[in-house]
């Protein structure tokens, strides 16, 4: 492999990249690492690594005539060398004519090795010019000799590693490339292990993180309750869709529970063992859609100090929720289709495809009909999501759930927050039953909460509009009153208003500001405009 009849490469240097080999635990860094040393051995013009890999190109690969079958083939992985006629020339580029190679016994010698898993030595390209690919590139070039040797790591082929010198290739250098190649095998392994166990644990990371939500919100709401003909429908069609990997469009008024349909769809399906991801789409800011959906590599945008995992490799062999899905952008639109369809994304700043295998569920207080009539929505992607549609009932559409619902949270309102249960009497239930109850569950539950705490006496007192004024209260005022002057109210009384109303729906939030149930949709304004006022009024959470 060296300048003949110079020396072989001495131990000294050997040693060396055998030392760096093992060190490095990046497979990029460590596979240019290795052609990089080999490349700048006297007597080498070129060093490339192939690695085994699934059929990628295969359609349009210059090579598919030898691999009619696209099985597995040679990747090339790494490429470093010093070009002689063209100085201009990269020969570390990647995407060249021979950056696959087809696994056979033909005249490829790269292919042949990959075959039989036999070492190949051409001492002198004169004396066997048919291995070589490109005669008019290795007489420009001086190509005189060549060397390969299969890369195996426990009996198994992991790629093939060679060198293209402008020497006669000598052939007792073929030891010391052997030491080479099983060296660089091993390397090769353990550097995928390390990243698998990188991306294991990226993804136990979001998955715990991910759990710990989904375990706080099913202690408040449990499995579903009820027993009304409107859940009972529900119910069937959970149990008709969960055993299958259809899409399912879940729908229904805000605070209805439609999260929880997700958690039953995915508790019935076999994916149940894998995590449940959750997205809330009206919470994630437009600029990092992509980043939080497919995550993204470091430095690929600023903020980026590490790569990030996104929801669907987080999410990969279980299942996704989209909650609020109309809220996604047009432009991530085509993206998540893609996804949807092909199994396939990239992550931001990354050329890498990556292939993933996720059941989406999807759910929207929205019409989308509207929102595709309005051009607001890819109807591809409508389509796409609503393979099954399901409703899930308003409140005030199940009311003979009302008692069991409101047992059920009063359960586990008093665990937290008192010793003794108060009892549930049936003029709190018929008051609960005149209610409209345009929160639905999520509102149910927040007043029982509410009246836990405020409990006197050990008896529960509800805060609810009297029947007919659940919307506002405006039809219980006579014509008269309505047409009166109403009172002037001065600013300090009027800001002492507005700050205690602020913190009412703070409290009944659990001061989230933003996204469903939060208290800027509580108040009916923008969260920034109520996280302005929040700010002018200097109010903020307490420990």
């Amino acid at each position: 492999m060296t300048s003949s009849p110079g020396p072989a490469p001495s131990f000294e240097s050997a040693r060396e990249l055998l030392l760096e080999m093992a060190r490095e635990r990046s497979l990029d860094a460590l596979l240019h690492r290795i052609v990089a040393e080999l490349a700048d051995q006297p007597g080498v013009a070129l060093a490339r690594v192939w690695l085994m890999e699934p059929g990628d190109i295969c359609p349009a690969c210059p090579m598919r005539g030898e691999c009619p079958q696209q099985v597995p083939c040679l990747h090339l992985a790494a490429s470093a060398g010093t070009p002689k006629a063209d100085p201009g020339a990269d020969w570390s580029r990647l995407d060249g004519g021979f950056r696959r190679f087809a696994v056979g016994r033909g005249v490829r010698k790269v292919g042949h090795i990959a075959a039989t898993g036999e070492p190949v030595a051409i001492e002198s390209i004169e004396a066997d010019p048919s291995w070589i690919g490109q005669p008019e590139w290795a007489r420009r070039e001086g190509i005189a000799g060549f060397g390969g040797q299969p890369l195996t790591f426990q009996g198994e082929l992991v790629g093939v590693l060679a060198v293209f010198t402008r020497t006669h290739f000598r052939l007792d250098a073929m030891s010391w490339l052997r030491l080479v190649a099983d060296h660089a095998a091993a390397a090769i392994a353990n550097a995928r292990a390390f990243a698998e166990i990188e991306r294991l644990r990226q993804q136990l990371e979001l998955e715990n993180a991910y759990l710990r939500e989904e375990v706080a919100e099913a202690q408040v709401f449990g499995e579903i309750v009820g027993q009304s003909p409107a859940l009972r429908t529900v119910e069937r069609q959970i149990e008709l869709v969960a055993p299958t990997d259809a899409s399912v469009l879940i729908l229904g008024e805000s605070g209805t529970g439609k999260e929880l349909v997700a958690r039953e769809i995915h508790r019935r399906s076999a994916r149940r063992d894998r995590p449940l991801i959750k997205v809330n789409c009206a919470s994630v800011p437009g600029e990092l859609y992509e980043s939080e959906f497919f995550g993204h590599v470091k430095g690929a945008f600023t903020g980026a100090v590490k790569d990030r995992v996104g929801r669907f490799q987080a999410a990969d062999g279980g299942t996704l929720l989209l909650d609020e899905v109309g809220e996604i952008p047009p432009a991530l639109q085509s993206k998540l289709l893609r996804v949807l369809q092909e199994g396939q994304y990239e992550r931001l700043g990354e050329e890498r495809t990556r292939s993933v295998n996720v059941r989406v569920l999807a759910a929207t207080n929205r019409d989308l009909k509207a929102e595709v009539a309005a051009g607001r929505f890819r109807e591809d992607l409508y389509y796409r999501l609503n393979v099954f549609p399901l409703e899930v009932p308003a409140l005030r559409q199940r009311k003979e759930d009302l008692s069991l619902l409101a047992a059920h949270f009063l359960e586990a309102a008093a665990r937290g927050v008192r010793d003794s249960k108060p009892p549930l009497t049936k003029a709190n239930l018929a008051l609960l039953q005149a209610y409209d109850w345009p929160g639905n569950v999520r509102e149910l539950h927040n007043v029982i909460e509410r009246a836990v705490i405020t409990a006197r006496d050990g008896r529960l007192h509800f805060d609810l509009p009297a029947a007919g004024t659940a919307r506002g209260g405006a039809a219980s005022r006579t014509p008269a009153e309505a047409d009166a002057p109403g009172e002037v109210v001065p600013q300090p009384e009027m800001d002492r208003r507005e700050r205690e109303n602020m913190l009412a729906a703070l409290r009944h939030a659990r001061w989230k500001i933003s996204g469903e149930g939060g208290a800027a949709e509580l108040l009916g304004v923008k969260p920034t405009t109520l996280r302005s006022r929040l700010k002018k009024l200097g109010l903020e959470k307490r420990a």
